[in-house]
């Protein structure tokens, strides 16, 4: 049996978890394998819920299927895609089949999807999605009626520490603390100096924060990153050092960046763990975290 992640946690250990990406159908041989590969190097598996925007097989689908192959699963839970009433009674099933942690996302613009003709919900946002568990917790669904039997959740949010100016974040990290949230998995952070400032402010707070990374496979993607993706900055240095690889190995320099920068968050306790977003490459985890020497 795995151990529950809100135990691992609270262990005082470094905390490891990884994103495991669902298919477009229900070909499910990859994800499965990625399972097997990694559901006992890391202590729980995120499972992405549409992510981008994209259709794709679900979360919850994905997060059954882990706990059937004995890993412990992060059920990620965006607000775009459902009302109340869907998430609440999907936060229902979810419990009553073992599945025990949330991380709660607003979720992207439907815009940078794939189905753009599709209507956004929002009924709720991440942090109304945070009391909405907790209020589940309490016996009562949204409506104020009892429930026959409660949900017990560990729950989770994101945060952004790169962000510029990084006050908004600050302030949305502080009502989403106040929300509920037992854990953070940041955005991606590649400059060690940025995330040191933000934790000196998240030190304050009885929760624990799993810096992100997303596993650079060459300098034109840490550029585009740089150029698209708000809250991500990759500091001059590692692209320099991603575009002078040989040729053929940048992604060898990538997964070695990634190893180093772990094992400087780890052996200088910055933060309580790391959540790695390999995105697509999910099998080259195992070489990011023995690049790391874990």
């Amino acid at each position: 049996m795995p151990t529950p992640f809100r135990e691992a946690l609270n262990s005082g250990k470094f905390i490891v978890t990884a994103e495991i990406g669902p298919p477009k159908g229900v070909n499910l041989d990859e994800m499965t394998h990625n399972i097997d590969l990694l559901k006992d190097k890391v202590d729980a598996l995120n499972v992405t819920d549409n992510q981008s925007s994209a259709m794709r097989y679900p979360s919850l689908g994905g997060c059954l299927l882990i706990q059937e192959r004995g890993g412990e699963a992060v059920l990620q839970m965006t607000c775009r895609d459902r009302n109340r009433l869907a998430l609440q009674s999907d936060l229902l099933f979810a419990y009553s089949r073992g599945i025990k942690n949330v991380l709660c996302l607003t979720g992207d613009s439907i815009t940078v999807g794939d189905h753009k003709q599709a209507k956004g919900v929002f009924d709720l946002d991440s942090v109304q999605l945070l009391k909405t568990i907790r209020t589940l917790q309490s016996g009562k669904d949204l409506g104020g009626n009892d429930l026959n039997g409660a949900p017990e959740f560990c729950a989770g949010a994101v945060v952004t520490p790169e962000a510029h100016p990084i006050e908004p974040q600050l302030h949305k990290f502080k009502k989403k603390v106040d929300a509920g949230a037992e854990f953070f998995q940041t955005q991606a952070v590649y400059d060690i100096n940025n995330l040191k400032n933000f934790m000196k402010y998240a030190r304050q707070f009885k929760v624990k924060i799993m810096a992100g990374m997303v596993l650079l496979t060459g300098a034109k993607m840490a550029q585009y990153m740089n150029a698209n993706v708000p809250g991500i900055f990759v500091p001059q240095p590692l692209i320099d050092e991603l575009a002078g690889a040989e040729k053929g190995k940048a992604l060898q320099k990538g997964i070695e960046i990634a190893g180093r920068t772990i094992k400087t968050l780890k052996d200088e306790n910055i933060c309580d763990g790391i959540h790695i977003m390999a995105i697509g490459r999910e099998k080259l985890v195992v070489d990011i975290l023995a690049a790391a020497g874990m």
